[in-house]
């Protein structure tokens, strides 16, 4: 049985890495996906590729006229949302001494601002049609130290937070919405590779002791919380790091 049969799934950032992958899995397993972007070419290409089940609307996450347009697009064409996956997001080294206020706000308004307005919006649609799930992409930046990247760890300790405010909330209020977290370490995705030389070799990624894996790895993950399976899982963070985290080093 196909997973996620029939469900109606918004994943942001789309067009590459993560987002892509989740996106073809979904489709894989019956979803229908709505793919949101800044790329427009290439999401373009990943809906035509998927075929009649997607839908591309360019994004960004950052404005709330956008999100509210994918909302009002996705419920005109499906009728419906079921799963949000919230993964876009901008990645830019700093430390505390060397991170101007600028580029604070800035990534802070993309990872930040653009995980709650997804979040605000989602809720909105799914309690009219008996719920659903909500997988917000965070990262090991929220669970420990990376002194290079001040401002994006601050940006996704804030998503782990709204994460945990957004299933009780929806618990409490009898929604039926979920909503969770996943924390990878290193993603071999375009938005990391500028940092680790280029695409990883497999035989870096199969490494036991490697902190890169594949962004298929990610997707695995993704459609366990978007899927039926995970129904009693809400307000929990899921870290894939191979054991980055606790290692101590």
């Amino acid at each position: 049985m196909k997973r996620v049969d029939g469900k109606v799934c918004i994943i942001t950032g789309a067009a590459s890495g993560m987002g892509k992958e989740d996106a073809l899995l979904f489709a894989a397993e019956g979803a229908k996906v709505v793919l949101t972007d800044l790329n427009e070419e290439a999401g373009k290409a990943l809906a035509a590729e998927i075929g009649e089940n997607a839908l591309f609307i360019r994004q960004d996450i950052s404005s709330e006229a956008d999100w509210q347009n994918v909302i009002k697009e996705t419920l005109n064409l499906f009728g419906r949302l079921d799963v949000l996956v919230n993964n876009a997001g901008i990645l830019i080294p700093g430390s505390i001494e060397d991170t101007s206020l600028e580029l604070w706000q800035k990534i802070n308004r993309v990872n930040a601002d653009g995980y709650f307005l997804g979040c605000k919006y989602a809720v909105k649609a799914m309690k009219e049609t008996g719920g659903g799930s909500i997988i917000n992409m965070s990262s090991v930046a929220a669970l420990a130290g990376m002194p290079h990247f001040c401002a994006y760890s601050a940006s996704k300790g804030a998503v782990t937070a709204l994460t945990r405010a957004v299933a009780v909330h929806c618990r409490e209020r009898g929604y039926r919405i979920r909503c969770n977290s996943v924390h990878p370490d290193g993603v071999d995705t375009p938005m990391t590779q500028p940092f680790t030389g280029g695409p990883q070799s497999e035989e870096i990624k199969n490494d036991p002791k490697s902190r890169m894996c594949d962004p298929k790895e990610i997707a695995s993950l993704v459609l366990y919380l978007a899927s039926d399976e995970s129904r009693f899982v809400n307000g929990s963070e899921f870290k894939i790091d191979n054991a980055q985290t606790v290692s101590g080093v």
